[in-house]
């Protein structure tokens, strides 16, 4: 977690020490659950290996999968973390997963001690507005074949773990659509 801070904004180490305190190491098996949709979200995690995935259930009962976490990236239930209202989404491991976790309570103890970590609160707010904001216009502006060709490019390691049904539900194509789009490409 301290690399990923660093790249974000170039903090002295002392400052940066003060994860050590407040940072934990878990291991997910895959299958294994983060965060129920009827829990209150109290940490973020940063993915050390592994895929996380957030998923919901629509008004039909299906299942839909709204978002694909990868290494170093973090990954939580953004809106009930701030609000601490329960999430509306569940968050899954695709496979075995490690990640470094940081409670709210120590969040919010960073933001108290340092200017520096208040930047880097709102450094990681924003980069994830941006992400949710490409994500909404790809929606409109793309085919699903070209959100398919994006997160090939984008994450093309991963891609063969995620199951057919998560990453037909996270660009918005029937399952069979994505196989014909994946022989098109490949």
């Amino acid at each position: 977690m301290k690399t990923v801070f660093q790249s974000i904004k170039n903090l002295p180490q002392e400052i940066l020490d003060q994860l050590d305190e407040l940072v934990t190491v878990r291991k997910l098996k895959k299958g294994d659950l983060l965060l129920r949709e009827d829990q209150v979200c109290n940490e973020i995690v940063l993915i050390k290996k592994g895929i996380l995935r957030s998923f919901f259930f629509n008004h039909q009962g299906n299942e839909i999968t709204n978002c694909f976490a990868f290494e170093n990236d973090f990954m939580g239930s953004f809106s009930s973390f701030i609000t601490q209202k329960v999430a509306e989404e569940n968050i899954q491991a695709l496979t075995d997963t490690e990640i470094e976790v940081i409670s709210k309570d120590g969040i919010e103890k960073l933001y108290q001690s340092s200017i520096y970590w208040q930047e880097v609160g709102r450094k990681i707010a924003e980069m994830e507005y941006v992400t949710l904001q490409k994500r909404m216009i790809s929606f409109q502006k793309l085919s699903g074949t070209q959100r398919y060709e994006e997160l090939y490019q984008n994450h093309k390691n991963y891609i063969q773990l995620i199951p057919l049904q998560y990453l037909a539900s996270y660009l918005g194509v029937t399952p069979r659509h994505l196989s014909r789009i994946r022989k098109a490409i490949l």
